[in-house]
């Protein structure tokens, strides 16, 4: 749980006024990379210089995260293959992580970032119904779930949007059903993330 919280406290402490990069200190502009250290999942801000040199070092301690989100319209997932994953919510999101050398089945709590101990069964399947997730990059790449009500939205998305929903739930959250103003602010966090998402470039459904 602690590997999770470094991950989150980037989006859940307060900003200041001049966001400096974690890595050299130089003062960062709008829309600067982020990194990952896959072993702690801790998220650092960097200045492009140090993304380059970082995230390429040889033995790779940090890695860099995509900055775009890519919307899978045509997903295949049956209300059996998720109630088989036995998730006690609606929101996840499932991400390959090299240190633990396994698939990490993570959801969003009022307490901060949980993740599922039970065997996800039909991840196998589900992956085999749908091959671009074969190509996630571990450790920097997740796929999102929002079976919220009846929306049905698939994204492969960054791990820091990931994490950042995370953190908007933990702010908002009220109350056992969570008020009014977080489930808006979720509903706006997906509206964004789905505007601002590439289509997909290939079939996702294998024939």
């Amino acid at each position: 749980m602690e590997k999770d919280f470094s991950a989150l406290r980037r989006f859940i402490r307060p900003r200041t006024a001049v966001e400096r990069c974690d890595l050299c200190a130089i003062e960062l502009i709008p829309g600067h990379p982020h990194l990952i250290e896959p072993s702690e999942r801790k998220i650092v801000c960097s200045c492009d210089a140090c993304a380059f040199l970082f995230s390429s070092q040889e033995g790779r301690r940090f890695k860099r995260i995509p900055r775009d989100a890519t919307y899978l319209d045509n997903f295949r997932m049956t209300d059996l293959q998720w109630e088989a994953l036995m998730l006690p919510i609606q929101l996840a999101f499932f991400f390959h992580s090299t240190p633990d050398s396994r698939l990490i089945a993570m959801y969003p709590s009022p307490a901060g970032p949980t993740e599922s101990t039970l065997a996800l069964d039909s991840w196998d399947e589900i992956s085999n119904d749908n091959a671009v997730l074969q190509d996630l990059e571990p450790d920097v790449e997740a796929l999102l779930v929002n079976r919220v009500g009846e929306k049905r939205e698939y994204f492969i998305a960054p791990i820091d949007k990931c994490y950042e929903l995370v953190g908007l739930i933990r702010m908002k959250w009220n109350g056992l059903s969570g008020g009014t103003e977080a489930w808006r602010a979720i509903d706006g966090f997906f509206a964004e993330l789905k505007k601002n998402a590439r289509p997909a470039k290939k079939e996702v459904v294998r024939a």
